[in-house]
């Protein structure tokens, strides 16, 4: 029995020997963490590897190039690459302004990536403060703090009340004295948020971040986006930290998608192949997109078990195609897929002609997932499915996904929010 997690994973990927291509993205990272003066931006669609790019992101700043390395960049890394503290945090819906984001940072305890972890102890809340009956129980706090005789313990606060803006600037002034410049004797601090495109309002955001910027304290960004001005509303504000951390992720390269299995193959220690014929076409199904292959991947694996071998032929890849037809194999997407057509077998063929029609070239345009209505009336009309314009509203409604989104004023021009349930429909059978 093999495990399908030991080779593959639809997690974010943090070890850098599972991560493979990104070599120019992992270039740009380089630039970016040894500029003085940047915001890494990691945008791009859904499922593209935005977040697993970002925590390699993390590594390097940590002074662990191993993934550049890897990638064949040893001689861009420099002789002595700056070295930062890191906070790494994931935003969520639940957060709704700059306000939100900023209380959620002072509070976050995560002893691993939490900004509090590295706030010293004269920059925290008080949580003690004793002293002996020598210090008079109405004594100025400032006069303890100079050594007034009898203080036992102290821990003064610099938490403005509310005011967490400003509290927030006070821990960032407290970590690059205390610990950047003195303990750890590191170059800067680098802040990264994930997820960062579900803040529902995010103004007001670049300029703090271009006010607090500087060679000490640095921020990155990452989020699904089209461009700049969808990752960052008040992008004009950051626009010169931008000129060297702007990393925009496209799909995946064919040969790079390909390494995901061979590096599985290395982490099974060869105990488990998959044939070159196979390799391809699944780099072919999954158009770049590294989540998909993972998925495929682990599927693989899975029957590999049931059938009790250990190689990937064109026949078992052909059960694995079947059970994704049928919609038994990724319950998440199959999951999406039902709630968007209902109960509607006309809304369900309108989905499939709109999912086959054919984008540009992924890695060469911004319209990879556009799709357009004009283009598949005649078809529909022609497999007896009317009435479209009644169809599609169910597609674009938020409470059954939504799967699809109004692009621009054009008429009749959509985009899949999700270009892997996109590629997933394709798979599957009407």
């Amino acid at each position: 029995m093999f495990d399908p997690e030991i080779g593959f994973t639809s997690d974010v990927i943090r070890d850098h020997s599972r991560f493979v291509g990104r070599s120019v993205e992992l270039r740009n990272a380089i630039k970016a963490l040894n500029s003085s003066l940047s915001l890494i931006a990691v945008y791009g669609k859904r499922g593209v590897g935005k977040s697993s790019l970002l925590r390699q992101v993390q590594q390097m700043a940590l002074g662990d190039y191993s993934v550049a390395i890897d990638a064949g960049l040893f001689n861009e890394i420099p002789k002595r690459p700056r070295t930062f503290l890191t906070v790494y945090y994931t935003c969520d819906s639940s957060i709704q302004t700059a306000r939100d984001l900023v209380l959620r940072l002072c509070n976050d305890q995560d002893s691993i990536d939490g900004l509090l972890r590295l706030v010293p102890n004269d920059g925290k809340e008080i949580v003690e403060f004793q002293r002996t009956k020598e210090v008079s129980a109405g004594a100025d706090l400032k006069v303890v703090n100079w050594g007034t005789k009898g203080v036992e313990a102290s821990k003064y606060a610099r938490v403005v009340v509310g005011d967490p803006v400003q509290t927030f600037r006070n821990f960032l002034s407290s970590i690059v004295q205390h610990q950047v410049k003195g303990r750890l004797k590191r170059d800067g601090l680098l802040i990264l948020l994930d997820e960062f495109d579900v803040i529902q309002d995010k103004a007001g955001l670049g300029s703090l971040i271009k006010s607090l910027s500087s060679p000490e304290i640095k921020f990155g960004i990452c989020g699904i986006a089209r461009d700049l001005t969808g990752l960052v509303s008040d992008h004009q504000s950051v626009e010169r930290l931008l000129e060297e951390g702007a990393n925009n992720v496209r799909p995946m390269f064919p040969h790079e998608t390909a390494r995901i299995f061979s590096t599985a193959t290395n982490l099974y220690k060869d105990a488990v192949k998959f044939e070159e014929d196979v390799v391809a076409e699944i780099s072919r199904q999954c158009g770049g997109y590294p989540y998909l292959a993972q998925l495929i991947g682990k599927e693989c694996v899975n029957l590999l078990n049931q059938v009790r071998s250990t190689s990937v032929d064109k026949q078992l890849l052909g059960m694995v195609f079947n059970e994704i037809k049928c919609g038994r194999a990724f319950p998440t997407l199959e999951s999406a897929y039902q709630r968007a057509v209902g109960d509607a077998e006309d809304r369900k063929m309108l989905l499939h002609l709109l999912a086959d029609q054919d984008s540009e070239d992924t890695l060469l345009s911004d319209d990879i997932g556009r799709v357009f209505l004009k283009k598949v009336r005649a078809d529909a009309a022609t497999m007896g499915v009317q009435y479209i314009d009644q169809l599609l509203p169910r597609l674009v409604d938020k409470n059954f996904g939504p799967v699809l989104a109004k692009v621009g004023e054009k008429q009749g021009v959509y985009e899949f929010l999700n270009p892997t349930f996109k590629l997933y429909v394709k798979m599957r059978n009407f």
